[in-house]
């Protein structure tokens, strides 16, 4: 109970600061995407911070929950992308480097489009 617990505390900090980041940084650059650009790069710097902080512990696990898979994982989905690309890398798994680059930039991308598509007709 204590880990989902933690998953969820975590998860709903990451959120409410990603809205907050992006809601401040909306607008500064025209309609570029500034805040989720920053989100995504901050993120993805914290979970590489995250990991290298948890090589190093003898049970990261309950730190790995509130913290990489709670609060980063509510602030953006492309740092986890990133940390378990680099698992599968530093395992030498290169076919599921290349499935998981591939489903979750092209795939998911043409879901996205796909969707917008749907609303269109639906809405």
């Amino acid at each position: 109970m204590i880990k989902i617990l933690l998953v969820f505390i975590g998860g709903g900090l990451g959120a409410t600061s990603r809205y907050l980041l992006t809601t401040f940084l909306a607008g500064r650059i025209g309609n570029f995407p500034l805040g989720t650009l920053v989100i995504n790069i901050l993120g993805s710097f914290l979970m590489g911070i995250v990991v290298g902080f948890l090589a190093g512990k003898s049970n990261p696990e309950l730190y790995r929950l509130f913290i990489a898979v709670g609060f980063l994982g509510g602030f953006t989905t492309l740092s986890s992308f990133y940390a378990e690309t680099l698992s599968l890398i530093d395992a030498s798994q290169l076919y599921s480097v290349t499935v998981s680059v591939f489903g979750n930039l092209v795939i998911a991308f043409f879901a996205c489009i796909a969707g917008l598509k749907l609303s269109h007709i639906l809405f």
